[in-house]
């Protein structure tokens, strides 16, 4: 499972110049099965995606492909975790550490 943080590097009136391509990013990505929870950071600085993928280099790969990123107005974060525990409705996500 990945989080990934998103911060604004540029005002937020060229962020939501690009906002609806980055919704529409957002969509495909829930469709695929990548993206389970997102949304705004409080302050708004950014956003947060908890996403879950086969490997890192997927996930890079996406995030590099966010109208944010081809549009140069944000820096994305990538943490990696395993998610040993989860709330019962996120069950299909729960992880066993490797050995």
């Amino acid at each position: 499972m990945f989080v990934l943080e998103l911060t604004y590097t540029a005002d937020v009136a060229q962020v939501d110049a690009l906002m609806a391509p980055h919704i529409e990013w957002l969509d495909a990505q829930y469709a695929a099965g990548v993206f389970i929870a997102s949304g705004r950071k409080n302050p708004r600085d950014g956003g947060v995606i908890l996403a879950v993928g086969e490997d890192r280099a997927q996930i890079e790969k996406i995030a590099a492909a966010d109208p944010f990123s081809t549009g140069g107005v944000c820096a994305y974060r990538i943490t990696e975790f395993i998610a040993t525990k989860t709330a019962p409705e996120l069950a299909p996500y729960r992880q066993q550490p490797a050995s």
